[in-house]
């Protein structure tokens, strides 16, 4: 998993009584459980190595958030989120196949392509009040999914804030925002379909990962002044941008500035 829900009431109440190196630790272990999606070795040591803490600090970590059992430490939320994931995608696919074979029933004597858009069954083109017409793709596996998850504006904005906190907050989200952000959403769900089937928690892994490769640019986040002595600070709309987005995946604001 590249993304999970965060309750931050919950998590606040579970760890209020950490230090804030604690906390880091906590969170840093729970990422890794998430991305591997399964328990964490019984093994304090490479444990310690790998979220660069101390080894008690690790072990008062594990006996206090998590259970101690045959396949290594388990965390009881995490395998809830993990198993909710995986039933969610699993019931996405089901409901997918359930359309397309409706659709498929509905097929004249004259084959389409199976990635084409649905239409009725008396080859009415679809008008503006009509709901819209969702493309599927057919994976190697045969089972079908959407193939464009709908864009999660929140979502993303979160991630935004999470990450780039420093930048400045999104307090607006107008009709042209919505269409920018639309846009590259768009974009980089077709470029991940094109290896695998995706839903909308992969879209917004690959955000995740976006937003902390904007944060290790010092230009883009306000850590080089120019000439003039003023530093330059980005915010979500620039960042959406076609042209700025495209220069930042290729890095070339993450120079040596």
């Amino acid at each position: 998993m590249h993304y999970y829900r965060h309750h931050i009431g919950d998590f606040l109440k579970d760890t209020g009584h950490l230090s804030n190196e604690q906390m880091g630790i906590y969170l840093r272990m729970l990422w890794k459980y998430y991305l591997d999606e399964k328990p964490l070795h019984d093994d304090c040591e490479s444990i310690a190595f790998a979220m660069r803490s101390d080894e008690k600090t690790v072990r008062l970590i594990l006996r206090h958030f998590f259970v101690l059992q045959e396949e290594g430490w388990r965390h009881n939320r995490c395998d809830k989120e993990i198993a909710d994931f995986h039933g969610k995608k699993e019931k996405a696919a089901n409901s997918a196949n359930a359309r397309w074979n409706g659709a498929s029933a509905m097929r004249t004597h004259t084959e389409r392509n199976a990635d084409a858009p649905v239409i009725d069954a008396n080859h009415k083109p679809i008008t503006n009040n009509q709901e819209p017409v969702k493309e599927y793709i057919r994976p190697p596996d045969g089972e079908l999914v959407l193939k464009i998850p709908d864009c999660q504006h929140s979502e993303v904005i979160s991630l935004y804030h999470h990450h780039l906190p420093t930048l400045r907050k999104v307090e607006v989200w107008n009709a042209a925002r919505q269409g920018y952000l639309r846009q590259r959403w768009r974009e980089v769900a077709e470029e991940l379909s094109k290896s695998t089937e995706i839903d909308s928690s992969d879209v917004l892994g690959w955000w995740g990962e976006f937003f902390q490769h904007v944060g290790k640019s010092k230009f883009l986040t306000g850590r080089v002044n120019s000439k003039d002595g003023r530093a330059f600070t980005a915010d979500l709309e620039w960042i959406l941008k076609p042209s700025n987005f495209a220069k930042i995946v290729e890095g070339k604001y993450h120079g040596t500035n």
